[in-house]
């Protein structure tokens, strides 16, 4: 009798895009090794897939990987039972994505191999010893980043320039910052026009005005870059740098730098403390732009802005919204798949957090608003666009290194402007009783404290009362259970099956508890299970 046919998928990876150009390089070695093993097992019924899943150039530290995402989709549709790898840590550098990853495995019965390491994770002693040995391939990961931050701080304290985005204003010769006259002369009439306007905004107007763009460069690729025009979180990054006046930065120090300054120290000082003077007074901000931050930010699909709207409800509570210009024009709320009426408080609040995950810090609304460009509402994510280049600057980072960062879900990529980076956080829009807002994925609470639905709880009620009159006197007939301003029949006939309800899910509807998703309607809409364990699933309360 033949074994049953295994399908193995091969998953390779390399940290950098090095030698990837040659004729035979590192992916197609780790393929070939995995190749031979599942040869050595085709009595077991293993065949390898023609379906490469490759990431080269992809760290280990972030699931973000094209190849791994095909990898993944291909399991959950059951077209993979066997995931071969070289070595362990080609697969994930971090224990816990590791565990991620081998709970989906898991949930659609695949098995991980390692073909140089012999280990399977359909024995308990396998999953602990690999484990143990991501461990130490963790600990080897972060060693190495302690390295190499301890390498640029001992540095950038002796003035060297350790790369990075070029600033404006000079080229880079063997690995050092030399004066580039043109964009120096640039950057020098950047703050003089600045002390003479005394403000970021009004100076990108004049400089959009003259032309005047972003530093142009050529990536690995040989694409150009740059030559947009200057964002104004750009305009606060040149306004910022110390490397202008010959110093350079690392985290919160300065030190003085091996490279000529090209703006005088007394401009320099003089534009610091206008720059100082403007957050003082944004602190202070008046009270409408402190309850609406994301004022003149945020935007709908259609690029059109969305400007703070305020409305009082019952017994005074106010509620507040972000309102798209169509909107006021006379469009609908939503159509076309556009949202163009979202509640405040929710999308605040996803703004806020995935700003604070990318920074790796807490920051109040006046900081988030200082690198915050742009924020789009999709329908199904919040793009989030921001300025990171003082971030890349006082800490070091690297661009590349900046996008592994973000949360499970999100995707962040390079933005078309100078250090601009893009956040697609995923969101999940609901609507109910004429209100819409933006949720993420898990179903975070969209309003404050719970609050009961009106309409499910009067239906409720109602179901019941009907009820009961049927319990008393069986044989009583639809037409009894109504007067003339009562439902008719069909509703009735909807409604009495909702006193049948679990005692949980009633419970939670009274106290305001339910899935910010379900309305009355909904829960009319199709028959209900019997079973209440399969009403909760049905419903969304097993979460």
């Amino acid at each position: 009798m033949s074994k049953p046919r295994l399908h193995c998928a091969i998953y390779t990876r390399k940290s950098s895009d090095e030698g990837l150009d040659q004729d035979f390089n590192s992916l197609q070695a780790q393929r070939e090794a995995c190749e031979a093993y599942v040869r050595s097992q085709a009595g077991e019924g293993w065949t390898v897939l023609k379906t490469a899943y490759d990431d080269g150039g992809f760290s280990g530290g972030s699931m973000d990987r094209p190849g791994l995402e095909a990898l993944l989709a291909d399991i959950r549709r059951q077209a993979i039972d066997i995931v071969l790898v070289y070595k362990v840590d080609r697969l994930t550098r971090s224990l816990a994505d590791f565990a991620k990853i081998v709970e989906a495995f898991d949930a659609e019965g695949v098995s991980f191999v390692s073909v140089t390491q012999a280990f399977n994770t359909t024995s308990s002693m396998g999953r602990l010893t690999l484990n143990v040995l991501l461990s130490f391939a963790q600990f080897e990961r972060e060693v190495t980043g302690e390295r190499i931050r301890d390498k640029i701080a001992a540095s950038k304290a002796k003035g060297m320039w350790m790369g990075g985005r070029i600033p404006l204003g000079y080229v880079a010769v063997d690995r050092r910052l030399m004066v580039s006259p043109d964009e120096a002369e640039q950057v020098r009439q950047i703050f003089a026009q600045y002390l003479e306007l005394g403000s970021v905004h009004a100076l990108k107007d004049q400089l959009d005005q003259q032309g005047v763009v972003s530093k142009r460069w050529t990536n690995r690729k040989g694409e150009g870059q740059g030559g947009a025009p200057i964002s104004r979180g750009a305009l606060f990054h040149i306004l910022r740098n110390p490397v202008h006046v010959g110093q350079v930065r690392h985290k919160t120090l300065t030190y003085s730098g091996q490279h000529e300054p090209i703006v005088d120290r007394a401009v320099f000082d003089a534009v610091q403390a206008s720059l100082n003077d403007n957050v003082t007074r944004h602190a202070n901000m008046p009270a409408r732009i402190v309850k609406s931050p994301l004022l003149s930010l945020v935007q709908d699909a259609d690029g059109v802005l969305m400007s703070p709207s305020f409305v009082y409800g019952r017994r005074g509570k106010l509620h507040r919204y972000y309102v798209s210009t169509t909107l006021r024009r006379g469009a609908k709320a939503v159509s076309d798949g556009v949202i163009r009426r979202v509640a405040a408080g929710p999308i605040e609040a996803i703004v806020l957090d995935r700003v604070q995950t990318l920074f790796g810090r807490q920051l109040d609304w006046p900081q988030a608003r200082d690198v915050i460009q742009k924020v789009e509402l999709q329908a199904t994510c919040v793009q989030i666009s921001v300025n990171a280049g003082d971030l890349i600057s006082r800490e070091g980072l690297s661009r590349d290194l900046l996008v592994g960062r973000g949360q499970m879900g999100d995707r962040i990529s390079n933005g078309q402007a100078e250090d601009e980076i893009v956040i697609a956080a995923p969101v999940r829009p609901i609507f109910r009783g004429g209100r819409s807002w933006l949720v993420s994925p898990g179903g975070l609470a969209p309003i404050e404290g719970a609050k009961p639905d009106v309409a499910l709880v009067k239906a409720l009620c109602t179901a019941h009362a009907w009820q009961a009159k049927l319990n008393a006197s069986p044989m009583t007939a639809l037409a009894d259970l109504h007067d003339a301003r009562s439902p008719a029949d069909s509703c009735i006939r909807r409604l009495t099956p909702l006193a049948f309800l679990a005692p949980d899910i009633q419970r939670a509807i009274l106290e305001g508890r339910q899935p910010p998703w379900l309305t009355l309607q909904q829960l009319i809409s199709k028959p209900l299970p019997l079973a209440w364990i399969d009403q909760k699933r049905a419903l969304g309360f097993d979460a």
